[in-house]
């Protein structure tokens, strides 16, 4: 039962870093946008917010940003 609207996003490793997560998943231009949208509470992690930018994410996590959601898979 996949959600159409989640776009899956496989990592190699156990765990990414929220702030590597959103540029990997091409949510944000760089590191700078990535922290000044965690840091203004516009990042969900799991439907709460979350303004940790090396909050660790694993396999299954989803991250929403602008409406947009993504959830980590394995590679």
């Amino acid at each position: 039962m996949s959600n159409p609207e989640i776009e899956e996003i496989p990592i190699r490793d156990e765990m990414i870093r929220l702030g590597q997560l959103l540029k990997l998943a091409n949510l944000v231009e760089d590191g700078v946008e990535a922290t000044e949208l965690i840091k203004n509470g516009l990042v969900k992690v799991n439907g709460e917010i979350d303004d940790r930018r090396g909050r660790q994410l694993h396999v299954g996590d989803t991250v929403t940003v602008n409406g947009q959601t993504v959830r980590i898979a394995a590679a």
